[in-house]
C-alpha cells in the first residue's frame, strides 16, 4: 500500500515537473522570439527612454505656457532639440567620417608627402629614439611602409569601414529616437504609472518606488550633469572649429566629447586646434585672436554649463560613466556612447543599493541580537 503510494506521487511529480518545463519552455520560446523581433530597434528606443525621462521636466514647463496641450509641447520640444543638438551632431559626425574616408584615400595616394620629423622628437622620454626613426622612415619612403605593413593597414581599413557604416545607423537612430522620445513625453503620465507598476511588481511597493526614484534620477544625473554638457561643450567648440576653417573638425567634435564625459578639460582638445589655426594663417590677425577667444571659452564652458544644468554631482564614479561611454561606442557607435555611459550608471547604482540594503539588514540583525 505505501508502494501504491509513493508512486501515486512521484507519478504526479513528474506531471507537474513536465507541465512546469513545458510552460517555461513556451515563455522562453516565446520571449526569444520578441526579443529576436524587437532587437533591431533596442538602441533607439533605450536613448528615446532615456531623452524622454532626462527632458520630460522641461517638457511640462512647455506644457504649462501652452495650455496643458502635451502634445504640442511634444512637437515643439523635438523640433528645438532637432534643430540645435540632432542637427549639428550629424554634421560633425559625418565630417568625422569625411576626414577618415579622406585620409584613407590620401594615404593610397602616391603624391602624399609627410614632412620629416622635428630634432625636438629625438628627445622625448623612452619612445623619443623609436617614434623619431620610424617618422623619418616614413616620410622618406611611404609608399615601401605602406608596402611592408599592407595586411594590417588592410584590417584597419576595413574596422573603420566598419565602424563609420555603424556610425551611419546610428545617426539614423538618434534622429528618430527624439521623435519617438516626444512621443513617450506625451503620454509620460500614463509611462510613469506603468513603469511605477512594473517596478513593483518585480520587486514590492517600497522597494519598486524606490527603484523607479533611483533610475529617474541615475539618468538624468548622467544625461544632463555629463552626457549633455560634454555634447553641449564639444558642438560649441565643434562649430567655432567650423567657422574657423580648421580641417578634420570631427575627430576634434569626437574628442572632446569622451574628454567631456571623462570629466577631462576639453582645452586638451581646443588647443591644439587653435595650433593647426594659427599654423594655416587663413585669416587675418584679428580673427585669429577672436576665434582663440572662443575656442578657450568653448574649451572652460563646462563649469559654467555644469551649475545650470545640473545642481549637484552625479552619483556614478567618473570610471564607471567612462567605461560606458567608450563600451557602448565600441559596440554601437555613436548612440551607443550614450546609452552606454547611461546603462552601466544605472547599473553601478542598483547594485550599490543592493549593497548597501544589504549591509543595513545585517547591521539592524546584528543589533537586535
Amino acid at each position: 500500500m505505501e508502494n501504491t503510494h509513493l508512486i501515486i506521487v512521484e507519478k504526479r511529480l513528474v506531471a507537474r515537473f513536465m507541465d512546469m518545463f513545458i510552460k517555461f519552455g513556451l515563455i522562453l520560446a516565446l520571449a526569444s522570439f520578441c526579443f529576436t523581433v524587437f532587437s533591431p530597434f533596442l538602441n533607439m528606443m533605450l536613448w528615446a527612454i532615456i531623452l524622454a525621462v532626462t527632458l520630460y521636466p522641461l517638457h511640462q514647463r512647455f506644457c504649462a505656457y501652452m495650455g496643458g496641450r502635451q502634445g504640442w509641447a511634444s512637437t515643439l520640444l523635438v523640433v528645438l532639440g532637432i534643430l540645435l543638438i540632432v542637427a549639428p551632431t550629424v554634421m560633425m559626425v559625418s565630417s568625422l567620417g569625411e576626414s577618415i574616408s579622406g585620409l584613407l584615400s590620401k594615404m593610397g595616394n602616391e603624391n602624399l608627402v609627410i614632412p620629416p620629423p622635428s630634432d625636438n622628437i629625438a628627445t622625448l622620454p623612452l619612445i623619443g629614439g623609436k617614434l623619431y626613426a620610424l617618422w623619418l622612415k616614413i616620410s622618406l619612403d611611404l609608399p615601401g611602409f605602406l608596402s611592408t605593413y599592407r595586411t594590417q593597414f588592410v584590417d584597419i581599413a576595413k574596422q573603420i569601414l566598419s565602424f563609420l557604416a555603424s556610425m551611419g545607423g546610428g545617426l539614423l537612430g538618434f534622429v528618430v529616437s527624439f521623435v519617438v522620445a516626444g512621443i513617450i513625453m506625451a503620454w509620460g503620465a500614463a509611462g510613469a504609472v506603468s513603469t511605477r507598476r512594473i517596478a513593483i511588481r518585480i520587486t514590492d511597493e517600497s522597494k519598486g518606488t524606490a527603484l523607479t526614484k533611483l533610475c529617474t534620477s541615475t539618468i538624468r544625473a548622467v544625461a544632463m550633469g555629463v552626457i549633455g554638457v560634454a555634447l553641449i561643450q564639444a558642438l560649441l567648440a565643434g562649430v567655432i572649429m567650423v567657422l574657423a576653417g580648421i580641417p578634420a573638425v570631427g575627430i576634434f567634435f569626437i574628442l572632446a566629447l569622451i574628454l567631456g564625459i571623462a570629466q577631462i578639460p576639453v582645452v586638451l582638445v581646443t588647443a591644439p586646434a587653435i595650433a593647426i589655426m594659427w599654423s594655416m594663417g587663413d585669416h587675418g590677425l584679428g580673427m585669429n585672436i577672436l576665434y582663440t577667444v572662443l575656442l578657450l571659452i568653448a574649451g572652460m564652458a563646462d563649469n559654467i554649463l555644469k551649475p545650470i544644468l545640473l545642481g549637484r554631482g552625479v552619483d556614478a564614479p567618473m570610471p564607471v560613466v567612462l567605461l560606458g561611454a567608450l563600451g557602448g561606442m565600441a559596440a554601437s557607435g555613436i548612440l551607443g556612447m550614450f546609452i552606454g555611459a547611461t546603462l552601466l550608471s544605472i547599473g553601478y547604482r542598483i547594485f550599490m543599493a543592493w549593497v548597501n540594503d544589504g549591509l543595513a539588514s545585517a547591521s539592524g540583525n546584528s543589533d537586535g541580537q
